[in-house]
């Protein structure tokens, strides 16, 4: 019997080892200026240097890797004829599909030549935008120290801007008040996105934006494009990403500023029906 209850033993701890989180990554490869979507380009998926896995866009120019263990990884995507891409560091959990749409450039001519390629990280969403203004992503409102996943707190990290009060998240830019900071979502100016916000301020305590259905987004310090009225000091331009048009997704937040159930994905009636 005992050695029964080993072999049970033994077999159940084997199998629980050899499970591995893995995700799926997936998206639209498409051409830069023609908008017009690309088969047959390929992408590859690395950790650090060593390849995982790969896959080729379909006739619709959509792809989808899956079983890619959670962790940071490397996306390179190539097509003939067009600039390779890199996407550097990419986050996979276990709880959210990764989706990376990305344009490809074409080549005209390759010279014999030497040629660098840099990754430049903040590079801005607003064209007319040349100084005073860098995109800030969706990790770097969790990653900076004190930032608590608000845009507010986190550009107190920036250079020439200045948090005023722990308690708060107003923010002081280049000296200057921080009622003259400018609040945009999505092309649209709002007055204050905090809970329990005093009446002519653009500050509080707790902020209602949730970082979790942003998308790169910008802020500006100074010589604010035409765009921007009624602001002195900063301005965030905030943008709402796309959710997940192909499968549901859940996840949970349990923590010092409350708790959070966030759920995502398509809307049709087999979903409204299972919800």
């Amino acid at each position: 019997m005992k050695h029964t209850l080993y072999i049970i033993f033994f077999f159940i701890s084997s199998f629980l080892h050899a499970q591995t989180i893995t995700q799926t990554i997936r998206g639209t490869i498409t051409d830069k200026e023609s908008k017009t979507t690309l088969p047959g380009a390929n992408i590859s998926v690395f950790a650090d240097s060593v390849f995982i896995n790969g896959a080729t866009t379909d006739p619709v120019g959509n792809y989808m890797i899956e079983n890619i263990p959670v962790g940071r990884v490397n996306i390179k995507i190539t097509f003939v004829g067009y600039k390779e891409v890199s996407f550097p560091n990419i986050i996979t959990t276990s709880a959210k599909e990764v989706i990376i749409n990305a344009e490809l450039e074409e080549s005209a001519a390759e010279l014999n030549a030497v040629e660098i390629i840099a990754y430049e990280k903040g590079e801005v969403l607003n064209e007319m935008a040349t100084v005073s203004v860098r995109s800030f992503s969706v990790e770097e409102t969790d990653r900076y120290a004190g930032s608590r996943g608000d845009p507010a707190r986190m550009a107190s990290n920036f250079a020439g801007v200045q948090g005023a009060d722990d308690s708060r998240n107003d923010i002081v830019v280049r000296g200057n008040s921080p009622i003259g900071v400018l609040w945009r979502f999505e092309g649209i100016d709002i007055p204050n996105p905090n809970h329990f916000a005093i009446a002519g301020t653009t500050g509080g305590p707790v902020s209602i934006i949730n970082n979790k259905y942003l998308n790169n987004s910008d802020f500006f310090t100074g010589a604010f494009p035409a765009e921007y009225g009624n602001s002195i000091a900063g301005v965030f331009d905030l943008i709402m990403r796309s959710g997940n048009n192909n499968s549901s997704e859940f996840t949970g937040q349990l923590g010092f500023l409350g708790t959070e159930l966030f759920a995502e994905g398509p809307i049709n009636k087999i979903n409204i029906l299972h919800f």
